[in-house]
């Protein structure tokens, strides 16, 4: 039975089928879509595919982009199931002050993380997890070796600094710069600085985690500018596409299996 998982974040929606609802079943079919352009997914990137068993999504955009993803999936007579941010779900106690209010993206990312930390590990003890996920924004969240969600970071991605930089100093519209140890145009700057910004951030809370945790912990690092971020990282870690998605296949295996 093929499973449609879908993430909807700030700025686009990606989607993935599966050949079944669990952890580790192969991918038939992926894409992406900006936002501005959900309608074109019934006619275009869904036309030719199977009509799925099932599907679950993971949506920070609001309910009038859920309502448009919606009208797009009638053309498959599946129910539309989304996640919401909860105190335990897939192996993670929520830590939040309020647990409903943790980004359901976090929350479905550290899912995922969690899935990936114990699959690697059978037979031997868990170990702490940094998940890290760079878009729009950033956040940078810490799970302990038990499953909970510690606590996280969010700061504004590397466009999101630009642009502030744009809007309130003269004479910052320049191109896009490289990453430089010591940057000696404004450019290279600019580029620099938001790159520093972003893994400073992530390199204090992995910091933080082995204090707490006494034990590094799995870096695992998702998002569609997490490349960007990579190279400049002096710390282990993952680049992991589909985490996400990982999450959203644990959460539909674990329902199968209630």
């Amino acid at each position: 039975m093929t499973f449609l998982a879908i993430d909807i974040g700030n700025t686009r929606l990606k989607w993935a089928l599966y050949a079944g609802p669990q952890p580790g079943s192969p991918m038939l079919a992926h894409g992406a879509q900006f936002l501005e352009n959900i309608e074109k997914l019934a006619e275009h990137d869904w036309a030719g595919l199977p009509a799925p068993g099932s599907m679950l999504g993971s949506n920070v955009a609001g309910d009038g982009m859920r309502h448009r993803v919606e009208e797009q999936m009638e053309l498959w007579d599946i129910e539309p199931r989304w996640v919401a941010s909860s105190a335990q779900a897939g192996g993670v106690t929520n830590g939040y002050d309020h647990p409903v209010r943790l980004g359901v993206d976090r929350f479905v990312a550290l899912i995922g993380a969690r899935h990936h930390v114990l699959a690697r590990g059978r037979g031997q003890t868990p170990r702490p997890a940094l998940v890290v996920m760079v878009g729009t924004a950033v956040t940078v969240d810490a799970l302990d070796a038990d499953g909970r969600f510690l606590g996280g970071l969010i700061l504004p991605g590397h466009g999101i600094m630009l642009r502030a930089l744009e809007g309130g100093t003269a004479g910052l519209r320049v191109p896009t710069g490289e990453v430089r140890e010591f940057p000696t145009n404004t450019s290279d700057a600019l580029t620099s600085g938001g790159n520093y910004a972003i893994t400073g951030a992530i390199e204090r809370m992995h910091r933080h985690i082995v204090q707490r945790c006494g034990q590094p912990p799995v870096t695992l690092m998702t998002g569609g500018a997490g490349w960007k971020v990579s190279p400049a990282l002096d710390i282990p870690h993952e680049l992991i596409d589909s985490l996400i998605f990982d999450g959203l296949l644990a959460l539909q295996a674990h329902r199968l299996a209630l």
